[in-house]
């Protein structure tokens, strides 16, 4: 039985920590937050007081936590349980330039390095359904663990930092078209129009998909539960910028929806799902 250890059992985390038990993995979890990791007990996970102890003797590391600091100070506080040919997978959103500085470290410790991030949100973890984008040398150690925690894995080169640019363009379109639907809907208000009327407009033509459906209907119903927050949607979109930035490229979409979510999270919403960035629309509004 393979033992894998999972840092960060946040929104993602946690789900992908049961399919992974799931799959009959031995499953290691540790969160800064110590709850959220402890609620995995129940089905089966053992909850490590430290990153070291999560990855002592681990044949797999998985790496699932909000940004590349947060990565970061988690794998310098594992130091102690690591060891050389352990296998480790990045598979949060960090952006490239964090990504290259874990790079360093996992060579510098021997670790084999996967940039293996995942595109979905809290149901497609919980359901096992991710889609894994994979960058990094092949392991077989890996196999069991894409297969647990997605229905489809995309190996997109031999290099870490691939699968991180084609993550970065992904989830931006999936951002920016949630911007786009709550601001619709909030000039759709604004202007004294039925948001229904909004919703029977798109639906069913060539400008609808479940997608826009889910975010539409967060919005109507104001149900902000989140699957993905504003916050992290916020984070990514300046990733994008940034990565952007250092390929000359302008990213409009991107720089505005993150002005969007800034606003919304100032307003109060910035745990909320990214639906909530409909709020942004609103700023002189309790």
């Amino acid at each position: 039985m393979s033992v894998v250890a999972l840092l960060g059992t946040g929104i993602m985390g946690s789900g992908m920590a049961r399919n992974l038990l799931k799959a009959g993995l031995e499953v290691r979890v540790w969160n800064r937050t110590r709850e959220k990791a402890a609620a995995l007990a129940a089905d089966g996970a053992v909850v490590a007081d430290g990153p070291a102890e999560a990855v002592a003797g681990a044949d797999v590391v998985i790496t699932m936590l909000a940004d590349g600091a947060a990565v970061s100070r988690a794998m310098a506080a594992a130091v102690d349980g690591l060891s050389a040919g352990q296998v480790w997978a990045q598979m949060g959103t960090v952006g490239l330039a964090a990504l290259d500085e874990l790079a360093v470290f996992a060579a510098d410790h021997g670790l084999v390095f996967v940039d293996a991030p995942v595109q979905g949100t809290r149901q497609p973890a919980e359901d096992g359904t991710l889609v894994v984008l994979v960058g990094g040398p092949a392991d077989p150690r890996l196999d069991p663990v894409f297969a647990a925690v997605g229905d489809k894995v995309l190996r997109v080169g031999d290099e870490p930092g691939a699968a991180t640019r084609l993550k970065l363009a992904a989830v931006g379109y999936a951002i920016t078209v949630t911007a786009a639907v709550g601001e619709a809907l909030a000039l759709a208000e604004g202007l004294g129009v039925d948001t229904e009327l909004f919703a029977r407009v798109v639906t069913g033509g060539p400008m609808d998909n479940p997608y826009l459906q889910a975010k539409m209907r967060a919005v109507l119903e104001r149900d902000f539960t989140p699957s993905f927050t504003v916050r992290g949607a916020e984070k990514d979109t300046g990733l994008i910028a940034e990565a952007a930035a250092e390929a000359g490229i302008s990213v409009d979409l991107a720089v505005a929806a993150r002005a969007r979510f800034h606003r919304a999270d100032e307003l109060g919403h910035g745990s909320e799902d990214m639906a909530a960035g409909y709020f942004a629309s609103f700023p002189n509004q309790p």
